[in-house]
């Protein structure tokens, strides 16, 4: 419910007030908070030698973002349900604006670890601006205008990798979050101009909506599948791009930054098929499209295994297999989550935001875990490692599957 007590931009708009120009500013706001959570993949190559960490600890700076971001999930975004959201939202972008900032300074990777950790958790800001949207949209219209948004957030997503890459390359790693802070303050002085007020229904304690959370994990077994699931593939896609950077820094590929950014860029294309998994759910082929990126997957990682393995000859032929797996890899986990994005939903209308924060909080634990273990299985067994785990990753999440019954 908007506030009605506080002039004009917080009266109730009646549905259908939400227009082109401001569905574009959400779908841009939540395009730029989120590049925070991926860019930090592809610049551990560069962060771990400035601060004097060992390879196996380089994947812990793309794993604090990303466990920070699931702990915002399931500890900040349920206060959207207490608290006035434009206020909640500002005030968690000031405060990634704040850790970004730290960030461009941090002397430490112990340091660095902390305040990317609050930086992640700040960008749970995401899950509050999207139904505020929704709120917004005419009857009938939320999918659409949800998905017009989402659609920025995926933006966002491809473009993470490679902006980072580009302005590590140009001016060094922590020129990235320089840049990030003030683009987050800017972002923060628009929307406080432009985002409506919402003040929520809810009239339970912050102690009940958190302890909603573990009796809908609790009730709810296609929520704990499909999650699982999506963690675990997202565990796979993480461990990749986190890794993937130190590999093409060496023979035969020998990329710079440039190099490893139009390489994310080339990889990230196979997001674009993403719709196709949303239709194939409404047909009724859900388990089967699962089963099916399930399988690209494992694929994907084997094919990688494959063009990893040449140390000397061409670049390019190795080059392509290598943004092949990388194309492949996108399509099976963006897949995987849009299907199961759908079957959640489906579960309980009046707990969508509880049951979305629960199942994206999951799958990002998942690659937190995939992140952590990037560095570890770059130190055990180089590159085959890697591929071996993430393709491990996948025969689990096809295991769960396939033990799991109709869905």
């Amino acid at each position: 419910m908007l506030d009605t007590n506080d002039g004009q931009l917080c009266e109730q708009l009646p549905a259908g007030t939400i227009t082109g120009p401001q569905t574009l500013l959400f779908a841009a706001s939540t395009g730029i908070i989120v590049t925070n959570l991926f860019a930090p993949q592809t610049l551990v190559g560069l962060i771990g030698p400035s601060l004097g960490a060992s390879a196996a600890s380089v994947g812990l700076v793309a794993m604090a973002t990303l466990l920070g971001y699931a702990a915002g999930l399931f500890f900040l975004v349920p206060l959207a349900d207490l608290a006035e959201n434009r206020a909640l939202i500002l005030r968690m972008l000031l405060a990634a604006a704040l850790a970004a900032g730290i960030a461009a300074f941090a002397p430490t990777i112990a340091s660095l670890l902390i305040v990317l950790f609050v930086l992640g958790a700040a960008c749970s800001a995401i899950q509050i601006l999207v139904p505020i949207a929704a709120s917004m949209a005419p009857p009938g219209a939320a999918g659409r205008v949800i998905g017009d948004v989402m659609s920025g957030l995926m933006i966002g997503i491809l473009l993470a990798r490679p902006l980072a890459s580009l302005v590590a390359g140009a001016w060094g790693w922590r020129a990235f979050y320089g840049l990030s802070a003030a683009a987050l303050v800017l972002l923060a002085c628009v929307l406080a101009f432009t985002l409506p007020r919402r003040r929520p229904e809810a009239k339970s304690s912050y102690g009940a909506l958190i302890a909603s959370l573990f009796d809908l994990l609790r009730d709810e077994p296609m929520l704990r599948r499909r999650a699982l699931t999506a963690a675990l593939m997202m565990a796979a896609f993480s461990l990749f791009w986190t890794a993937v950077a130190l590999r093409l820094a060496e023979p035969p590929f020998a990329l710079g930054q440039r190099g490893i950014a139009l390489f994310a860029l080339v990889g990230a294309g196979g997001a674009v098929v993403t719709p196709l998994f949303g239709r194939a759910g409404d047909q009724g082929w859900t388990r089967s499209a699962t089963i099916f990126c399930h399988l690209v997957l494992i694929g994907a990682m084997a094919l990688a295994a494959w063009a990893g393995s040449s140390q000397s000859g061409a670049s390019w032929q190795p080059l392509m297999l290598m943004g092949t797996s990388a194309v492949l890899l996108d399509i099976g986990v963006t897949g995987d989550q849009t299907l199961g994005r759908r079957a959640i939903n489906l579960l309980q209308p009046k707990a969508r935001g509880r049951l979305n924060g629960l199942f994206v909080g999951i799958f990002f634990l998942g690659g937190a875990v995939g992140s952590l273990l990037a560095g570890m299985a770059w130190s055990w067994g180089g590159w085959p490692c890697v591929c071996a785990i993430g393709a491990t990753f996948g025969l689990a999440a096809l295991l769960v599957d396939w033990i799991g019954g109709p869905q």
